[in-house]
């Protein structure tokens, strides 16, 4: 018999957690860490990023991977994974919607497969967010493979920072995915950065840093 671990992987895995205490945050940071990493390594962004007033959400993937297969496999190999791996985004944000923080406050911010997964998620559930921060990645499925989500990202701010020439991510697939998501009515920045690692910059922490406190700056404004 298959049990429900095996049907929903991550479904049950642990949160860490920074920042504010989720019942007294005004706004959300979801952080979804890379392949074959964990909660604790993406969480150590929650310092440069930190802000008053902000939580931190790190969730813990099953076996340290969103799924298991390559961003570019068919959506079939994925798809049992994936699907777990999308509604544990979906319920971090209904967490934050039960303590009173609605998804124009929360950001989704990844790293690598992280990173593919955040904006995935937007895209299949597009509306208005605080803010998505794709480092290093890019939307799931195979190159051309036809897209049609539904809904508006309603000019949500949307970074993603890549290297041009990522061993992981081809260039291309950034480009795609950032216009994509154009398409569907994000804010889209778009930064390829000469020669770069398979990592992190201070320029990108930057941006994303400036992300959250316009979010904070709105919810002062009534917004």
């Amino acid at each position: 018999m298959t049990d429900s671990v095996s049907l929903d992987p991550h479904r049950d895995q642990a949160v860490l957690a920074a920042g504010e205490p989720l019942g007294r945050a005004r706004a959300v940071v979801i952080m979804l860490h890379g392949r074959n990493a964990r909660a604790e390594d993406i969480l150590t962004l929650a310092e440069p990023l930190a802000l008053p007033g902000f939580a931190y959400l790190a969730p813990r993937a099953a076996n340290n991977s969103w799924y298991p297969l390559p961003y570019s496999a068919p959506l079939e190999g994925n798809l049992l994974w994936l699907t777990s791996a999308l509604a544990r985004v979906g319920a971090l944000l209904a967490q934050a919607g039960k303590a009173s923080i609605p998804p124009e406050r929360c950001v989704l911010l990844g790293f690598s497969q992280g990173a593919s997964l955040a904006v995935e998620y937007a895209a299949r559930n597009a509306r208005r967010y605080g803010g998505i921060a794709c480092l290093s990645g890019g939307l799931i499925g195979p190159p051309g493979a036809p897209r049609d989500d539904p809904g508006s990202l309603a000019g949500t701010s949307i970074f993603i920072g890549c290297s041009d020439s990522d061993p992981f991510i081809p260039r291309e697939h950034v480009e795609r995915s950032a216009q994509h998501l154009r398409e569907l009515g994000g804010d889209v920045t778009e930064r390829l950065y000469p020669h770069m690692d398979h990592s992190v910059n201070q320029d990108e922490i930057d941006f994303v840093r400036k992300m959250l406190e316009s979010v904070l700056e709105v919810h002062a404004l009534g917004g």
